[in-house]
């Protein structure tokens, strides 16, 4: 019964009914025996659901010229009857005068390759290289941004566990949803995206990162919090989610520390706080104006790890209203449900925040640059 309320909530868009905690399978069951395990080209596959879900493959650029910019693929699914992909690219200007560049456009004709490791569209495609070490993302999709990257890796990627998921659903041998991250937490960037007003070259740092929603996403989380810091040797990244009441408002968080050839540590062993709130006056969303973000775990060799980085996070880089910006598939996902009104805040602090590193004893200090995002869905 629970399965079929759980499907009618899927094709419906309501709301689920309260499951409770246990309901979640979350990676963190993984992690315990697991920590995380490195990647291999079989794990960067497009899944391609036939059922509900949104499939995302982004690269988020840091340019050595300040611009910070992304780059997105979308393959979403709604209940099986519709499946719709989307090529997203967003570019922040490091002048804080020039607006925000936007580029969403529908692909037709998409497909992937015999392996399922490489993306094709109607003037679009996002290649995983022979050797599995570098993307190259390419679109003509909108004339406002033409997109000619390179995205190669410098570290082992990861997910966290044995398999990087998070599994939804009353019955453990049958759930109903999941939840999967995977990282390239540290890579080079290279090319450039044109744009109407000229050429900006994205020689820099890179982090990407393959996301599977197997599900409703207002139906697996509530809130979002994504930290991506680079600095000259090292990188944190962390992706946290807080389920809604359905699953027990539970916290999911992966992430890790990384640097040149190596991944430091990884596992589900970290967290996010906000340390002061701004005021929305266009919602009641609880909008960070300072954040702490923290890492534990431990090196390959057994030595203890722990990390911080914490600071004010600035004026933000932007607001996003996603129910009037994002393509009409998300929408029809998402499905108006009552308490649902998602914003994504943007934040990359003109302030230099420092990651204060612990690594068996041994203190490091170093400063980066920070992206960071802020998503609220629904209550």
């Amino acid at each position: 019964m629970n399965w079929l309320k759980q499907q009618v909530a899927n094709v419906a868009g309501t709301a689920e009914p309260i499951y409770g905690p246990s309901a979640l399978r979350s990676v963190a069951q993984q992690a315990e025996t697991t920590p995380y395990t490195e990647l291999t080209k079989e794990d960067l596959r497009w899944v391609a659901m036939e059922s509900t879900c949104v499939e995302t493959q982004v690269f988020y650029l840091m340019a050595d010229s300040g611009h910070i910019g992304l780059a997105q693929v979308i393959y979403s699914n709604v209940a099986g009857l519709r499946t719709t992909c989307q090529f997203n690219t967003k570019i922040f200007y490091p002048d804080e005068k020039t607006p925000n560049l936007w580029s969403s456009d529908t692909l037709e004709n998409h497909g992937f390759d015999d392996e399922q490791l490489c993306f094709y569209a109607d003037g679009c495609a996002v290649d995983l290289s022979e050797d599995g070490t570098f993307y190259s993302i390419k679109s003509a999709t909108n004339e406002s941004s033409l997109v000619n990257l390179k995205v190669t890796r410098k570290t082992p990627g990861f997910q966290v566990g044995k398999d990087g998921k998070s599994y939804f659903g009353t019955d453990p041998n049958k759930p109903w949803g999941s939840m999967r991250h995977a990282f390239w937490p540290r890579c080079d960037a290279e090319g450039t995206i044109i744009t109407k007003a000229g050429p900006i070259d994205f020689k820099g740092r890179a982090m990407f990162i393959h996301a599977l929603q197997g599900m409703k996403p207002h139906h697996a989380a509530a809130k979002w919090n994504f930290v991506n810091f680079q600095s000259p040797t090292y990188t944190a990244v962390m992706m946290e989610y807080t389920t809604p009441p359905s699953y027990g408002s539970s916290v999911v968080n992966v992430g890790g520390l990384m640097q040149d050839g190596e991944i430091i540590c990884a596992g589900s062993s970290n967290s996010a706080s906000y340390l002061e709130i701004a005021d929305d006056p266009d919602n009641e969303w609880p909008e960070p104006a300072a954040v702490k973000f923290e890492w534990s775990g431990t090196t390959k060799d057994g030595k203890p790890v722990t990390a911080e980085l914490a600071g004010s996070l600035g004026v933000r880089l932007d607001k996003v209203d996603v129910m009037a910006e994002v393509p009409g598939f998300v929408k029809a996902i998402i499905g108006g449900v009552a308490g649902t009104k998602p914003y994504i805040y943007q934040y990359c602090p003109q302030q230099k925040l420092k990651l204060l590193l612990n690594i068996g004893g041994e203190e490091k200090v170093e400063e980066g640059i920070l992206f960071s995002e802020a998503t609220f869905i629904s209550e």
